[in-house]
C-alpha cells in the first residue's frame, strides 16, 4: 500500500506541476507587450546670420552685435546713424538694413521670412521657394513669388507713410557692404528726412508725389546754401 500511495503522490507533484506550467505559459502569453514609441525628430531651424558695416556694432534685443552674430526669428534689430547691415537667411535669402533704422525680423523652415520695419529702411531678397514679405505696424506692404523670389525695397519715416519699389532704401545705405548715405553731414547722422540721408529723402518725396516741397526740406542742408 505504501508503495502505491507513493506513486499516486508522485504523479499527484507532475500533474501539479504540469497545471502550473500551464498557468505560467497563459500568462506569459496574456500580458501585454511592451509598446515601442518612436519620436519624430524636429527639424533643426538654421540660424540666421549678422554682418555689420565694418564691423560696427548694432543693437539686437536690446544687446550690442557685430559680424559673425546670430539672428534668432524674433529679433529686433536696430541701427545707428552710422551703422548699416545684412542679415544672411541662408536658403531664404538676405536682407539690408540701412542707418536709423530699427525693425523685427521673422522666419521658419517653410520659407517664410518677414520684416516689420517700424522706421528707417530695408531692403529684403528673398529667393526661390522662399515667401518674403515687408510690412509695417499697420501691415503687410509686399510679398515676393515664390515660383521667382523677388526684392521688396521701403523705406518708413517715423510718423510716414511708407514707400516700397522706389529705391529709397537702397539710397539710403542698406547693407553691411554699403557706405555712409550719400550726402551724410561731416559731423554725423544721414541728414535729409528724418536722417535718413538726401537721396532717400528725394526718393520720399518722389514716391510720395510731393517734389515740389523739396526746396522746403533742402534749405536746411549746408551743401545748398547760397554764397
Amino acid at each position: 500500500m505504501n508503495l502505491k500511495r507513493h506513486r499516486a503522490s508522485k504523479a499527484i507533484a507532475v500533474l501539479v506541476l504540469f497545471a502550473m506550467a500551464q498557468v505560467a505559459v497563459q500568462i506569459g502569453f496574456a500580458a501585454p507587450t511592451a509598446s515601442v514609441t518612436t519620436v519624430t525628430p524636429i527639424p533643426q531651424q538654421f540660424i540666421a546670420r549678422l554682418t555689420t558695416r565694418n564691423n560696427q556694432p548694432i543693437t539686437v534685443n536690446g544687446i550690442g552685435a557685430t559680424s559673425g552674430a546670430s539672428i534668432l526669428t524674433g529679433a529686433t534689430i536696430e541701427t545707428g546713424a552710422d551703422q548699416s547691415a545684412t542679415v544672411n537667411l541662408g536658403p531664404l535669402g538676405t536682407l539690408d538694413i540701412a542707418p536709423n533704422t530699427k525693425l523685427v525680423l521673422t522666419y521658419d523652415d517653410d520659407g517664410n521670412v518677414k520684416a516689420v520695419v517700424i522706421f528707417g529702411c530695408a531692403i529684403l531678397t528673398a529667393k526661390k521657394k522662399a515667401k518674403g514679405e515687408v510690412a509695417t505696424e499697420q501691415g503687410s506692404q509686399g510679398k515676393t513669388d515664390p515660383a521667382a523670389g523677388g526684392i521688396l525695397d521701403i523705406c518708413v519715416p517715423a510718423g510716414g507713410n511708407p514707400i516700397v519699389g522706389q529705391g529709397a532704401a537702397a539710397a539710403a545705405g542698406a547693407g553691411a557692404g554699403a557706405g555712409a548715405p550719400a550726402g551724410a553731414a561731416a559731423a554725423g547722422g544721414g541728414g535729409g528726412l528724418f536722417g535718413l540721408g538726401w537721396p532717400a529723402t528725394v526718393a520720399i518725396f518722389v514716391g510720395g508725389g510731393s517734389l515740389g516741397f523739396l526746396p522746403l526740406v533742402f534749405q536746411d542742408n549746408p551743401s545748398g546754401s547760397q554764397p
